[in-house]
């Protein structure tokens, strides 16, 4: 290649990158708004949520029609080709977060006048802190090509998943002793499916991170967590 063909390639790869960090940033705005909505019952910011999809939507769009032209234009290989398969992989990933989100909205505009049951709002508050935990960790490990910040996001998944597990039981529980609350929580619970979700989707990031850097495909057991976590309140019961 002439250098100057070389810097053109160069600049198509660090747009794809750079795309990514825009779309990765909207996306978790998108999860944090969403869920303060459903904590609060504030449907105006939920339908913001919903209203952004589209344009994460657009973003995805763009990411991949960029990547498969380059493809196209540079017949990329090793280093390069997984530098934009990623970038593909990822940008899927992050519709899918960005679709999530727009769920956890639209639960808020049904549930916004229900009898509300403040012990499953608190364990979606730790459910959604760590979801946007790990999805930052992904996120920033792509940015800074940083294999370790990716596994260390990948293991993590286990204590969301054991953090399901525990906001589970506790809706069991909010429905047993409020059956007033039934509507609201079976709501809660396809919330914090959800959530499960946006950090299953933050892992395939971390594993696409390690692909990336190592040019090897991430053949180990996903961890699956299978206890109960502690739920210490972070926010007092009366904020709701």
């Amino acid at each position: 290649m002439t250098d100057h063909t070389v810097k053109a390639y160069d600049r198509e790869l660090k747009a794809l990158a750079d795309a990514i960090r825009d779309t990765g940033g909207l996306v978790r705005h998108m999860v944090v708004d969403a869920l303060e909505s459903i904590a609060a019952a504030d449907v105006a910011r939920a339908l913001d949520v919903v209203a952004m999809s589209a344009r994460v939507a657009s973003l995805q769009r763009q990411i991949e029609s960029d990547a498969m032209l380059t493809i196209a234009r540079r017949a990329p290989v090793a280093d390069d080709l997984r530098e934009v398969v990623s970038a593909i992989r990822i940008a899927g990933d992050l519709g899918r977060v960005g679709a999530h989100a727009q769920e956890i909205a639209r639960r808020t505009v049904k549930t916004a006048s229900m009898t509300r049951a403040p012990r499953a709002i608190v364990g979606l508050r730790h459910m959604g802190a760590l979801a946007d935990e790990l999805l930052k960790d992904a996120l920033d490990a792509y940015a800074a090509r940083d294999a370790e910040r990716a596994r260390s996001a990948w293991m993590r998944d286990a204590d969301l998943d054991s953090l399901e597990g525990s906001v589970f039981s506790d809706l069991l529980n909010e429905m047993i002793e409020d059956p007033r609350a039934i509507s609201f929580c079976a709501n809660v619970m396809s919330v914090s499916k959800a959530i499960e979700r946006i950090g299953d989707h933050a892992t395939n990031i971390a594993e696409t991170v390690m692909y990336l850097i190592t040019g090897v495909t991430v053949e180990d057991d996903r961890p699956r967590g299978r206890g109960m976590a502690s739920l210490d309140p972070v926010v007092a019961a009366d904020d709701f």
